[in-house]
C-alpha cells in the first residue's frame, strides 16, 4: 500500500510530458489503488484488540539495529482511511486547476502520498522519521512552484519551520537510541525511566510535532502556506499534515515518555487553549475566505491538545476523533474555497454576496461544512469537540470554560461569512457565476457522507482506536 504511490510516480515520470490526461488517468489508478486496499484494512482490522496488526519487520540497517517495521493499530488505522480517501480526491480536485508542468505536479504528489501513508504505520523511530521527512520536500515543491503570488516565500517558511523542528526531533531521537535500543513498543520504552531525560527528549519530539500540528507559538507559517498553496495541497495540508503532528504527540511522545507528558500537561493544556482562542479570534478578523478557514484549522487543532494534555478516557477518544473529523471537514472547507476561487480568481469575502441565489447547490454543501466545522450536534465536528472538553473538565475546570469562548467565536466567523458570501443582495460581477459542477460535487460528496455518519454514527471511528486507547491510558496511569 505505501509503495503503490511510489511506483506511480515512476509510471507518470516514464509517460510522455505532452499527454496530460493520460498523466491524471494514470495518478488517479495508483491513489485508488491504496483507497481499496485502506478500506480492506478498515473493514478486516480486528477491533476487539489493542496490539499492532499486519506486522512486517524486515531488517533494514543492521548495523544500527534499524528494521523496516511497519504494522498499524486503531489510531494509525483511521488516520490512514483518511490519507488514502484524500489522495484521489485531491487528484480530482487538481484535475482542471493545475495548468502548468501536470507530469511533475502529480509525481510529486504520489511521492508526498507515499510519505504520508509510511508515516502513519511506521513502528520504528527511523524509519518514522524518513517517512516525516519524506513529505517535507514534495511539499515544498507544490507549493512552491503552484502556488499562489507569494509562493516562494510561502513555501521556504514551511520549509524552514517543519526542519528547525525537525532537527530537534532527531536530536531527541539520537538521544533515545544511545539510551535504549530504537523502539516505538511502549513496553520497552521504560528503560528511559529517568524523569530529567524524559523531559528533554519530550520537549525536542514536542517540539518537532508543534510545528507541525501548529501549536502556538509555531504556527505562523501555516496561514502562508495555506493561502499561497493549490487548493488540492491545502487539503492535503489540512487534512493530513496536520494529524502528523498530533499522530507524532500520540505515538511518541504520550505512548514513550508517560513522566515527561506528566510533568508538562499543564503547559500543554494551556497551549491548547490558548491555540483554539487565539486561531478564534485570528479567524474571526480575516477577510480572506482561505485564511480564515487556516486560521480555523489553528483553533480546532486546540481542541485536540486539549483533550490529549487531560490524559483521560473521553480527553484521549475526543482528541483522536477530532483529528479525523478535522481532517474531513477542513479538507471539505478548503475544496469549497477553491471552487469559489476557480470561479471569482479572488478570495475576498467581503467582494462577494448574495451567491445564494446563483449558487444554490454550493451554498447548501458550504453550509453543511460550516455547520460541522463549528460543531453542530448531529454532524461530525461535535463529537469530538464535546469529549475532548469533556475530558479536560476533570482535570483544567477553569481553563476548559475559556475554551468554550473557541467556539462561540467559531460560530461567529462562520455564519458571519455565510452572511456576507451568501445572503443579501447579488453582486452584479457575479451574475453570470456558474454553479458548482459535478466533478467537484464528486470531491466533496464523500467527505459530506463522512460527516454526516460521524456525527450521528461516531462509533463507527470510536470503535477503531477504543482498545488503543484504554493500552495507552494504561501506560499513562503506571507512572
Amino acid at each position: 500500500m505505501i509503495f503503490i504511490p511510489l511506483l506511480g510516480m515512476i509510471a507518470v515520470l516514464l509517460l510522455p510530458r505532452e499527454s496530460d490526461e493520460l498523466i491524471k488517468r494514470v495518478t488517479l489508478f495508483f491513489t485508488l489503488v491504496p483507497l481499496a486496499v485502506a478500506v480492506a484494512l478498515f473493514i478486516s482490522y480486528d477491533r476487539s484488540t489493542a496490539g499492532t496488526q499486519y506486522v512486517v519487520n524486515v531488517p533494514w540497517i543492521q548495523a544500527f539495529n534499524i528494521q523496516y517495521h511497519i504494522g498499524i493499530d486503531g489510531l494509525s488505522v483511521t488516520l490512514l482511511l483518511l490519507t488514502a480517501l484524500l489522495g484521489p480526491i485531491c487528484v480530482i480536485a487538481s484535475w482542471r486547476n493545475i495548468e502548468k508542468g501536470i507530469k511533475a505536479y502529480m509525481a510529486l504528489f504520489l511521492l508526498l502520498e507515499t510519505g504520508m501513508l509510511g508515516f502513519f504505520v511506521a513502528l520504528d523511530l527511523f524509519l518514522f522519521y524518513v517517512f516525516f521527512e519524506l513529505t517535507l520536500l514534495p511539499m515544498y515543491f507544490l507549493i512552491g512552484i503552484w502556488g499562489g503570488p507569494r509562493r516562494e516565500y510561502a513555501a521556504i517558511k514551511f520549509f524552514l519551520y517543519t526542519l528547525f523542528g525537525s532537527v530537534l526531533m532527531l536530536v531527541a531521537m539520537i538521544a533515545v537510541y544511545l539510551n535504549t535500543l530504537i523502539t516505538l513498543a511502549a513496553t520497552e520504552g521504560n528503560a528511559l525511566n529517568n524523569l530529567n531525560f524524559q523531559i528533554w527528549v519530550f520537549l525536542g519530539f514536542f517540539i518537532g510535532f508543534a510545528v507541525k500540528v501548529p501549536i502556538f507559538p509555531f504556527h505562523t507559517w501555516l496561514p502562508d502556506a495555506h493561502v499561497e498553496a493549490p487548493t488540492a495541497i491545502s487539503v492535503i495540508l489540512a487534512g493530513i499534515l496536520l494529524k502528523m503532528g498530533t499522530y507524532g504527540l500520540v505515538r511518541i511522545n504520550m505512548s514513550m515518555f508517560p513522566q515527561g507528558l506528566d510533568f508538562f500537561c499543564n503547559g500543554l493544556a494551556l497551549l491548547g487553549f490558548i491555540n483554539i482562542v487565539y486561531g478564534s479570534f485570528c479567524a474571526l478578523a480575516q477577510t480572506d475566505f482561505k485564511k480564515l478557514v487556516a486560521y480555523s484549522s489553528i483553533g480546532h487543532m486546540g481542541f485536540v491538545i486539549l483533550g490529549l494534555s487531560a490524559r483521560n478516557d473521553s480527553g484521549i477518544t475526543g482528541a483522536i476523533l477530532q483529528m479525523f473529523n478535522h481532517g474531513v471537514i477542513s479538507a471539505m472547507l478548503f475544496l469549497l474555497v477553491g471552487v469559489l476561487y476557480d470561479r471569482a480568481h479572488h478570495r475576498e469575502i467581503n467582494g462577494f454576496g448574495g451567491l445564494g441565489t446563483k449558487m444554490p447547490v454550493y451554498t447548501g454543501i458550504t453550509t453543511l461544512a460550516f455547520m460541522a466545522s463549528l460543531g453542530l450536534p448531529g454532524l461530525s465536528g461535535f463529537v469530538g469537540e464535546a469529549l475532548s472538553l469533556l475530558g479536560a473538565y476533570d482535570k483544567f475546570k477553569m481553563l476548559t470554560i475559556l475554551s468554550t469562548i473557541g467556539i462561540v467565536i467559531g460560530a461567529a466567523y462562520f455564519l458571519w461569512t455565510l452572511q456576507r458570501v451568501f445572503l443579501g443582495t447579488l453582486n452584479p460581477k457575479y451574475e453570470e457565476i456558474p454553479e458548482i459542477n459535478g466533478r467537484e460535487i464528486l470531491t466533496l460528496v464523500p467527505l459530506g457522507i463522512l460527516t454526516i455518519v460521524l456525527g450521528v454514527w461516531p462509533n463507527f471511528a470510536i470503535d477503531m482506536f477504543r482498545e488503543s486507547v484504554t493500552n495507552l491510558i494504561d501506560v499513562l496511569q503506571a507512572i
